[in-house]
């Protein structure tokens, strides 16, 4: 399975960001509004880095950063690590357990497509494993596959 199987099965896949400008509260608003873990940090149409509620944590509260005085390009990971929809699925998990990170953005030269996380592609994995079984379930059974 590659990653552009996974984006298309997202029911939404807005490219959720914010801004290098952007106080970091604000974008903690826009984590918990969407209740998810990441947001892309982008001027205009390009990307510029990733920011994570691991940033916050780290390089805000650790740091004695105030979120309500401090931008989000002070925080967040930069440069960015990105694949292609054409990437598979193992690789990414490959490169996020040996990066310690969980989001991956996924880009064609500079155009962003969209963003996985370590769930998407768990749960793709786990949608995989259901379909091999229910297959050799059905050849046992006798059913044609």
């Amino acid at each position: 399975m590659k990653v552009q199987q996974i984006l298309d099965q997202k029911l939404k896949n807005e490219i959720l960001s914010v801004s290098p400008d952007t106080m970091v509260f604000h974008a903690l608003e826009e984590l918990e509004k969407h209740n998810i873990g990441a947001l892309l940090v982008m001027e205009g149409d390009k990307l510029v880095g990733i920011f994570s509620e691991r940033d916050y944590a780290r390089r805000g509260i650790l740091k004695g950063r105030p979120s309500k005085e401090s931008m989000v390009k002070d925080l967040m990971t930069s440069p960015v690590i990105t694949v292609s929809p054409q990437t598979r699925i193992e690789e990414c998990l490959t490169l996020m357990t040996e990066k310690h990170f969980r989001h991956l953005p996924v880009v064609v030269g500079e155009q962003v497509k969209g963003m996985i996380s370590s769930s998407d592609i768990f749960r793709a994995i786990l949608t995989q494993y259901q379909n091999l079984v229910s297959s050799l379930e059905g050849y046992i059974a006798g059913r044609p596959m």
